[in-house]
């Protein structure tokens, strides 16, 4: 349906809710708890789902916590790529269990849309730190599979893979790539089949797509 009204003009879209209408709830409402009483004064604009209209910062992360998906997102950060905050994200829409920073502490959360208050992210000083916490980061203590991202000779497709329902996604710069012990870590190096003229796509986009990749053989599938 188009935004357009009869005159013509472009309609501006407006974005959340007005204060709660009629009589705020009470602590015998079954989601009292839930609310943030500042939201329900004044309104929430805030870039949420509906279900989550009026409800504290805390409730939701909570709740999110309960649907978790079983991969992770791993995320070098030897440079300070402006594309991490756009691939945590994308992280936080295809709810991935939880965002590793690895390298450089500080990132560049501008990209990430202040989703990262609802997406769990932790940093990891080093990849060998990373792959240590690997080994016994499965649900059941186990070893969490590592899949590296990048186009480099002898990796397979990621079209033609199943992938495992759970596995820590590794992903490098924009430009250089995954650094070379990245790669030796990990346990399957995948590309993202291209047909055009640039040897490579952004890394937020092909985190984007890697993530709805696992999401439709795993919950659509």
């Amino acid at each position: 349906m188009s935004d357009e009204n009869v005159t013509g003009t472009q309609e501006q879209p407006t974005w959340g809710v007005g204060p709660w209408p009629g009589k705020l709830p009470g602590p015998t409402h079954p989601d009292f708890e839930k609310f943030d009483l500042e939201l329900l004064q004044n309104g929430d604009t805030r870039n949420v789902v509906d279900e989550y209209r009026y409800w504290t910062m805390r409730a939701i992360v909570a709740d999110l916590d309960t649907k978790r998906h079983p991969y992770h997102v791993a995320i070098e950060n030897w440079q300070h790529d402006l594309n991490i905050g756009s691939i945590v994200r994308t992280a936080n829409a295809f709810l991935a269990k939880e965002v590793h920073i690895v390298g450089n502490k500080r990132w560049n959360r501008r990209g990430a849309m202040v989703t990262d208050r609802y997406q769990h992210v932790r940093h990891v000083p080093t990849i060998e730190e990373l792959v240590a916490w690997a080994e016994t980061g499965a649900a059941n203590g186990g070893k969490l599979p590592i899949i590296a991202i990048d186009n480099v000779p002898g990796c397979k497709q990621l079209e033609n893979v199943k992938l495992p329902a759970e596995c820590l996604f590794l992903f490098g710069q924009e430009g250089p790539g995954l650094s070379q012990l990245a790669l030796d870590a990990a346990d399957m190096v995948l590309e993202i089949t291209q047909f055009g003229s640039t040897r490579s796509i952004n890394a937020s986009a092909a985190a984007s797509i890697t993530m709805h990749t696992w999401v439709m053989q795993h919950v659509f599938g």
